[in-house]
């Protein structure tokens, strides 16, 4: 068979399994019955995810909220930073007038019950998030703003320099600034998680220092694993974990060397050694992707080509980002299920599992935002 027919009928497969029953994808990725049932009764929270919302729209199309739902996650940390204050209170607004169109579906969280809350209504919870504080410049007064319009976590620094710290990808590695300093102390004070995901190395080493509370990487992989910028190093992982952080693991291309695409395989090879780096109170998923699945299409692969262009173009790119950011072989609405699966075959205990599906999550949320 040649490449040309091989791709071709590789491409008619996924679309079929895209569009097949439940049962049967799960049959095909190889989820048990009691997988499947520790997942649909375990809180799942993905720590940082969004979905496939290319404009400011609504309602959404109903494909994409079936979709969502079908992923059976019951939060998602949604990142709503987008460089200028007023487009960031514009995209807030959007994720809000979501949840108020089909409160049936979404729910803005506020607090911390409001995870249960999800869950037990069967909804889409939404945890409003940052990654960058750019749009609050250096007026710290912005933090109460936006926690006032439900933001609850905040990423201090994005690849580059920031006016709070140096990004993983700054050469200079200055660590954190003075105003870095007070804005953890005000979002300590207002229950606001600090999430050091694209910091630099001695930026997240201090402002774990500096934290009252346990701070978190949403999403990142293991510099071990894979030597990247965007990974993070050993000693990081374990100086998050011994203060009661914890690390998310991604499903992004940096898991493994370009040109390959990243798989369930490689995720999970990052999930085990953070797990037996940090311990397994300290290891969740925040996939970077989205909850419900790309269209495979010339238009699709269009735009991700035009995204990574410009990327580079504004300095932001990390290196390696010449894929798709996103794993093409966890591009289904039952990826969770798969890495329960694999995490299961890997050894692990139920009990591990479903702290990495979302209850380590919800442990340091309740921590940094208090029990209410």
């Amino acid at each position: 068979m040649n490449r040309r027919v091989f791709l071709a009928n590789s491409a008619q497969i996924a679309c079929l399994l895209k569009l097949a029953p439940a049962s049967l994808l799960a049959q095909e990725a190889g989820i048990t019955p009691a997988i499947a049932a520790l997942y649909h009764r375990t809180l799942v929270i993905d720590a940082c995810a969004a979905i496939r919302a290319d404009s400011f729209d609504l309602p959404l199309k109903r494909e994409i909220t079936k979709q969502a739902l079908e992923a059976g996650v019951s939060a998602i940390n949604w990142t709503v930073s987008l460089p200028e204050f007023e487009d960031t209170v514009s995209y807030i607004a959007f994720v809000n007038g979501l949840a108020e169109s089909d409160p049936g579906h979404w729910l803005v969280v506020r607090r911390h019950s409001d995870l249960d809350r999800a869950k037990r209504e069967q909804k889409i919870g939404i945890m409003l998030g940052f990654q960058e504080p750019q749009c609050l410049g250096s007026n710290l007064d912005r933090i109460e703003v936006f926690r006032r319009l439900g933001v609850r976590i905040i990423q201090l620094t994005y690849n580059n320099r920031g006016l709070y710290g140096d990004g993983c990808l700054e050469p200079g590695n200055a660590g954190l600034s003075k105003l870095g300093r007070a804005a953890i102390t005000k979002m300590n004070d207002r229950g606001i998680a600090v999430d050091l995901s694209h910091c630099g190395q001695r930026t997240s080493d201090e402002a774990i220092e500096a934290s009252s509370k346990p701070v978190l990487f949403t999403h990142i992989g293991c510099y071990a694993v894979h030597p990247h910028p965007r990974n993070k190093e050993d000693r990081e992982l374990r100086s998050l974990a011994d203060r009661g952080g914890v690390a998310g693991i991604y499903f992004m291309p940096y898991l493994v060397a370009s040109p390959i695409s990243p798989t369930r395989d490689h995720a999970l090879q990052h999930l085990d050694h953070a797990l037996k780096v940090c311990g397994t109170d300290h290891v969740g998923i925040g996939s970077d992707g989205i909850l419900d699945t790309y269209p495979d299409t010339p238009e699709q692969r269009k735009a991700f080509q035009e995204h990574i262009a410009s990327r580079k173009k504004s300095g932001v790119a990390a290196p390696e980002e010449d894929r798709p950011p996103y794993s093409p072989d966890l591009d289904r609405t039952d990826r969770l299920e798969i890495i329960a699966t694999g995490l299961s075959k890997l050894g692990y205990s139920s009990d591990v599992i479903e702290k990495v599906l979302g209850k380590n999550f919800y442990r340091v949320l309740g921590e940094v935002w208090g029990a209410e």
